[in-house]
Protein backbone atom coordinates (compact mmCIF):
# COMPACT_ATOMS: atom_id res chain seq x y z
CA UNK A 1 0.00 0.00 0.00
CA UNK A 2 1.44 3.39 -0.95
CA UNK A 3 1.07 6.78 0.70
CA UNK A 4 -1.65 7.86 -1.69
CA UNK A 5 -3.83 4.91 -0.71
CA UNK A 6 -3.53 5.84 2.97
CA UNK A 7 -4.39 9.48 2.42
CA UNK A 8 -7.76 10.71 3.61
CA UNK A 9 -7.46 14.44 2.87
CA UNK A 10 -6.32 16.28 -0.24
CA UNK A 11 -4.84 19.43 1.25
CA UNK A 12 -2.18 20.22 3.84
CA UNK A 13 -3.08 21.76 7.18
CA UNK A 14 -6.51 23.20 7.74
CA UNK A 15 -9.32 21.80 9.81
CA UNK A 16 -9.04 18.17 10.79
CA UNK A 17 -5.23 18.15 10.67
CA UNK A 18 -4.89 16.55 14.11
CA UNK A 19 -7.35 13.81 13.20
CA UNK A 20 -5.50 13.08 9.96
CA UNK A 21 -2.20 12.87 11.81
CA UNK A 22 -3.60 10.39 14.33
CA UNK A 23 -5.18 8.31 11.59
CA UNK A 24 -1.85 8.19 9.79
CA UNK A 25 0.03 7.09 12.91
CA UNK A 26 -2.46 4.28 13.57
CA UNK A 27 -1.95 3.01 10.04
CA UNK A 28 1.81 3.50 9.89
CA UNK A 29 3.07 2.78 13.41
CA UNK A 30 1.00 -0.39 13.83
CA UNK A 31 2.02 -1.78 10.45
CA UNK A 32 5.58 -0.51 9.88
CA UNK A 33 6.83 0.26 13.38
CA UNK A 34 7.62 3.51 15.17
CA UNK A 35 11.32 3.85 14.37
CA UNK A 36 10.81 2.90 10.73
CA UNK A 37 8.16 5.60 10.38
CA UNK A 38 9.73 9.02 10.26
CA UNK A 39 7.94 12.31 10.80
CA UNK A 40 8.21 13.00 7.06
CA UNK A 41 6.24 9.83 6.28
CA UNK A 42 3.52 10.78 8.77
CA UNK A 43 3.17 14.29 7.38
CA UNK A 44 3.06 12.94 3.84
CA UNK A 45 0.30 10.45 4.57
CA UNK A 46 -1.63 12.90 6.77
CA UNK A 47 -1.23 15.73 4.22
CA UNK A 48 0.06 18.21 6.77
CA UNK A 49 3.22 20.24 7.02
CA UNK A 50 5.92 19.43 9.56
CA UNK A 51 5.13 22.71 11.28
CA UNK A 52 1.46 21.75 11.61
CA UNK A 53 2.37 18.36 13.07
CA UNK A 54 4.61 19.92 15.72
CA UNK A 55 1.89 22.43 16.58
CA UNK A 56 -0.29 19.51 17.61
CA UNK A 57 2.44 17.17 18.89
CA UNK A 58 5.62 18.89 20.16
CA UNK A 59 7.75 15.71 19.98
CA UNK A 60 7.68 12.23 18.52
CA UNK A 61 7.05 10.81 22.00
CA UNK A 62 3.99 13.03 22.31
CA UNK A 63 2.83 11.66 18.96
CA UNK A 64 3.47 8.07 20.09
CA UNK A 65 1.56 8.66 23.33
CA UNK A 66 -1.39 10.08 21.41
CA UNK A 67 -1.19 7.10 19.05
CA UNK A 68 -1.45 4.66 21.97
CA UNK A 69 -4.40 6.51 23.46
CA UNK A 70 -6.07 6.51 20.06
CA UNK A 71 -5.57 2.74 19.72
CA UNK A 72 -7.66 2.18 22.83
CA UNK A 73 -10.62 3.92 21.15
CA UNK A 74 -10.12 3.09 17.46
CA UNK A 75 -13.09 1.09 16.07
CA UNK A 76 -11.72 -1.89 14.20
CA UNK A 77 -8.20 -1.10 15.39
CA UNK A 78 -5.61 -3.62 16.58
CA UNK A 79 -6.69 -3.27 20.23
CA UNK A 80 -10.41 -3.75 19.60
CA UNK A 81 -10.32 -7.49 20.34
CA UNK A 82 -9.74 -6.68 24.02
CA UNK A 83 -13.10 -4.90 24.28
CA UNK A 84 -14.84 -8.27 24.03
CA UNK A 85 -14.27 -8.62 27.78
CA UNK A 86 -16.66 -5.71 28.37
CA UNK A 87 -19.53 -7.03 26.23
CA UNK A 88 -22.54 -7.56 28.44
CA UNK A 89 -24.43 -9.32 25.64
CA UNK A 90 -22.12 -12.35 25.95
CA UNK A 91 -21.79 -14.81 28.86
CA UNK A 92 -18.52 -14.31 30.78
CA UNK A 93 -17.03 -17.64 29.63
CA UNK A 94 -17.72 -16.75 26.01
CA UNK A 95 -16.05 -13.36 26.45
CA UNK A 96 -12.88 -15.01 27.75
CA UNK A 97 -12.76 -17.49 24.88
CA UNK A 98 -13.47 -14.88 22.21
CA UNK A 99 -10.50 -12.85 23.37
CA UNK A 100 -8.40 -15.63 21.87
CA UNK A 101 -10.09 -15.57 18.47
CA UNK A 102 -7.55 -16.20 15.72
CA UNK A 103 -6.98 -13.03 13.67
CA UNK A 104 -7.68 -13.15 9.95
CA UNK A 105 -4.83 -13.26 7.48
CA UNK A 106 -3.32 -16.71 7.09
CA UNK A 107 -1.72 -16.03 3.69
CA UNK A 108 1.86 -15.23 4.69
CA UNK A 109 2.76 -14.05 1.21
CA UNK A 110 0.45 -11.11 1.81
CA UNK A 111 0.10 -10.90 5.59
CA UNK A 112 2.64 -9.91 8.24
CA UNK A 113 1.81 -10.65 11.87
CA UNK A 114 2.38 -7.45 13.80
CA UNK A 115 1.19 -8.64 17.20
CA UNK A 116 0.31 -6.25 20.01
CA UNK A 117 0.99 -2.60 19.15
CA UNK A 118 1.31 -1.71 22.84
CA UNK A 119 3.97 -4.35 23.42
CA UNK A 120 5.72 -3.39 20.20
CA UNK A 121 5.85 0.23 21.32
CA UNK A 122 7.56 -0.60 24.61
CA UNK A 123 10.11 -2.76 22.82
CA UNK A 124 10.87 -0.01 20.30
CA UNK A 125 10.94 2.68 22.97
CA UNK A 126 13.61 0.74 24.91
CA UNK A 127 13.11 2.90 27.99
CA UNK A 128 13.52 6.17 26.10
CA UNK A 129 9.81 7.13 26.03
CA UNK A 130 8.63 7.09 29.67
CA UNK A 131 5.24 8.67 28.97
CA UNK A 132 4.42 6.15 26.26
CA UNK A 133 5.68 3.29 28.44
CA UNK A 134 3.42 4.49 31.26
CA UNK A 135 0.39 4.35 28.96
CA UNK A 136 1.29 0.80 27.93
CA UNK A 137 1.70 -0.32 31.55
CA UNK A 138 -1.66 1.17 32.47
CA UNK A 139 -3.31 -0.49 29.48
CA UNK A 140 -1.86 -3.90 30.30
CA UNK A 141 -2.86 -3.65 33.95
CA UNK A 142 -6.41 -2.78 32.88
CA UNK A 143 -6.48 -5.79 30.57
CA UNK A 144 -5.37 -8.08 33.40
CA UNK A 145 -7.98 -6.56 35.73
CA UNK A 146 -10.70 -7.11 33.10
CA UNK A 147 -9.60 -10.71 32.67
CA UNK A 148 -9.75 -11.32 36.41
CA UNK A 149 -13.18 -9.68 36.69
CA UNK A 150 -14.51 -11.69 33.76
CA UNK A 151 -13.06 -14.92 35.17
CA UNK A 152 -14.80 -14.18 38.46
CA UNK A 153 -18.09 -13.56 36.64
CA UNK A 154 -17.63 -16.86 34.80
CA UNK A 155 -17.44 -18.67 38.14
CA UNK A 156 -13.76 -19.63 38.08
CA UNK A 157 -12.46 -21.17 41.30
CA UNK A 158 -9.50 -18.81 41.54
CA UNK A 159 -10.39 -15.89 39.30
CA UNK A 160 -7.23 -13.91 39.99
CA UNK A 161 -4.98 -16.83 39.13
CA UNK A 162 -6.94 -17.66 35.96
CA UNK A 163 -6.98 -14.02 34.89
CA UNK A 164 -3.21 -13.72 35.27
CA UNK A 165 -2.66 -17.00 33.43
CA UNK A 166 -4.85 -15.87 30.54
CA UNK A 167 -3.00 -12.54 30.39
CA UNK A 168 0.32 -14.37 30.05
CA UNK A 169 -1.14 -16.69 27.40
CA UNK A 170 -2.68 -13.83 25.43
CA UNK A 171 0.47 -11.72 25.46
CA UNK A 172 2.78 -14.66 24.84
CA UNK A 173 0.84 -15.90 21.83
CA UNK A 174 0.89 -12.48 20.20
CA UNK A 175 4.61 -12.05 20.83
CA UNK A 176 5.49 -15.50 19.47
CA UNK A 177 3.23 -15.06 16.44
CA UNK A 178 5.04 -11.80 15.69
CA UNK A 179 8.49 -13.36 16.09
CA UNK A 180 7.63 -16.29 13.82
CA UNK A 181 5.30 -14.38 11.48
CA UNK A 182 2.98 -17.33 11.97
CA UNK A 183 -0.61 -17.44 13.21
CA UNK A 184 -0.31 -20.94 14.70
CA UNK A 185 0.50 -19.61 18.20
CA UNK A 186 -2.96 -17.97 18.15
CA UNK A 187 -4.57 -21.37 17.51
CA UNK A 188 -2.53 -22.99 20.28
CA UNK A 189 -3.41 -20.20 22.71
CA UNK A 190 -7.10 -20.52 21.88
CA UNK A 191 -7.09 -24.24 22.69
CA UNK A 192 -5.09 -23.75 25.88
CA UNK A 193 -7.29 -20.89 27.02
CA UNK A 194 -10.45 -22.94 26.65
CA UNK A 195 -8.90 -25.77 28.68
CA UNK A 196 -7.78 -23.41 31.45
CA UNK A 197 -11.14 -21.67 31.61
CA UNK A 198 -13.19 -24.87 31.73
CA UNK A 199 -10.88 -26.45 34.31
CA UNK A 200 -11.16 -23.40 36.59
CA UNK A 201 -14.96 -23.35 36.28
CA UNK A 202 -15.14 -27.09 36.93
CA UNK A 203 -13.13 -26.73 40.14
CA UNK A 204 -15.63 -24.18 41.40
CA UNK A 205 -18.68 -26.24 40.38
CA UNK A 206 -17.90 -29.97 40.11
CA UNK A 207 -21.58 -30.83 39.72
CA UNK A 208 -21.86 -28.63 36.62
CA UNK A 209 -18.71 -30.22 35.19
CA UNK A 210 -20.09 -33.71 35.76
CA UNK A 211 -23.36 -32.76 34.12
CA UNK A 212 -21.49 -31.41 31.11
Amino acid sequence: MNSAELTTAPTKGGRGARERILKATVELFAREGIHATGIAKVTDVAHVSTRTLYQHFPSKEALVSAYLERLELEPGGPAEIETVLLREDLPPRERLIRLFAVPSGDDHSEYVVRGCPFHNTVVEAAGMMPDASSIVERHKRELAANLIATAEAAGASDAERLGRQLAVLFEGARALATSLNDTRPFHDAQNLAESLIDAAIALADPAQAAAG
